[in-house]
C-alpha cells in the first residue's frame, strides 16, 4: 500500500496531479478540496489512498489525513464509488460534510451536484453512527441533555466551526460547548457562545 508521496508536482490541475517520486511519475487523483491547499506548491508530501480494481490500479490523494479518512468512509456506502466520494469533498470540507451528516441535513448534500436525496439517505443511514463516535459524541449525544431547539442547534454549529478555525481542539471544544449549553440553555446567540467557550478553553 502506497501510504503517501513525497516529491515534485510536475502537473497540477483540480482533478489531478503529477507527482514524481524516486524517478517515477505517480497520477494522483484529487478533489478540489486538496487542490485549494496544494495550488501553490511544487513540492508536496501528499497522503494517498490506492484502489485496486482487476483492470485498474488508481491512486487518490489527501492533503490531510481528516479527508483520506472520510473518503475512505464513503466508500464502505452502498453505491458509492470514488469518483463520488471525490464530487462530495470536493463539494464539502470534512467538517461540512460530516456535520451534514450527523444533522441528517438533506438540503445540505443537495448543494453538491450529482448529489440526490437517495444517495444522500444512504450516506446518512450507513455513516451516521460512526461519523458520531469519530467525532467523539456517542448516539446519546448533547441534543438529548438539553432543549435542543433548531436555534441553539444552529449556535452550536456555528460555534463548532468558528472554534475549531481559530485551532482548538475538536474534542474539547465539543465538551465546553455541551457543557454551556446544559448549564445555560437560554445563553444568547453564537456570539455569546463562542465568548463563554473561549473563556474556558484558553
Amino acid at each position: 500500500m502506497i501510504t503517501y508521496l513525497k516529491g515534485a508536482v510536475t502537473y497540477k490541475s483540480p482533478t489531478y496531479i503529477i507527482v514524481e517520486a524516486g524517478g517515477v511519475g505517480y497520477h494522483v487523483n484529487i478533489s478540489l478540496q486538496t487542490y485549494s491547499q496544494i495550488a501553490e506548491l511544487s513540492e508536496i508530501k501528499i497522503l494517498t489512498f490506492l484502489q485496486i480494481k482487476e483492470d485498474s490500479h488508481t491512486l487518490y490523494g489527501f492533503a490531510e489525513e481528516g479527508e483520506r479518512n472520510l473518503f475512505q468512509l464513503l466508500l464502505l456506502v452502498t453505491g458509492i464509488g470514488a469518483n463520488t466520494a471525490r464530487v462530495l469533498l470536493s463539494g464539502m470540507s470534512v467538517e461540512e460534510l460530516k456535520a451534514a451528516i450527523i444533522r441528517e441535513d438533506l438540503a445540505t448534500f443537495g448543494k453538491v451536484k450529482g448529489i440526490g436525496p437517495k444517495t444522500a439517505k444512504r450516506i446518512i443511514i450507513e455513516l451516521k453512527d460512526r461519523v458520531m463516535k469519530e467525532s467523539g459524541e456517542a448516539p446519546t449525544t448533547w441534543a438529548t441533555t438539553i432543549a435542543a431547539t433548531p436555534k441553539i442547534v444552529q449556535a452550536r454549529d456555528e460555534a463548532l466551526a468558528a472554534l475549531i478555525a481559530l485551532g482548538f481542539n475538536k474534542i474539547n471544544i465539543q465538551k465546553t460547548l455541551n457543557t454551556i449549553l446544559k448549564d445555560n440553555p437560554n445563553i444568547g446567540g453564537v456570539e455569546e457562545l463562542i465568548r463563554t467557550a473561549l473563556r474556558q478553553l484558553s
